[in-house]
């Protein structure tokens, strides 16, 4: 009842599988994951400015 169509060989993956999940690596590696990486810490200095703003900045309260 099974398909051997549906199932994956034992041997090596061939050479345009290992192309496809290289440049699939690399992009992740070189161009997504950079990116969020710089968009996460941009977003808390964000959120960390509009919070000074409100709150005021860090240090001793005034008048010490």
């Amino acid at each position: 009842m099974s398909d051997s169509s549906s199932e994956q060989s034992d041997g090596p993956p061939n050479v345009s599988e290992r192309r496809r999940e290289m440049l699939i690596f690399l992009a992740l590696a070189f161009g997504i994951w950079p990116i969020v990486a710089v968009g996460v810490v941009g977003g808390f200095g964000f959120l960390v400015w509009m919070f000074q703003l409100i709150a005021g900045p860090p240090g001793p309260p005034a008048g010490y």
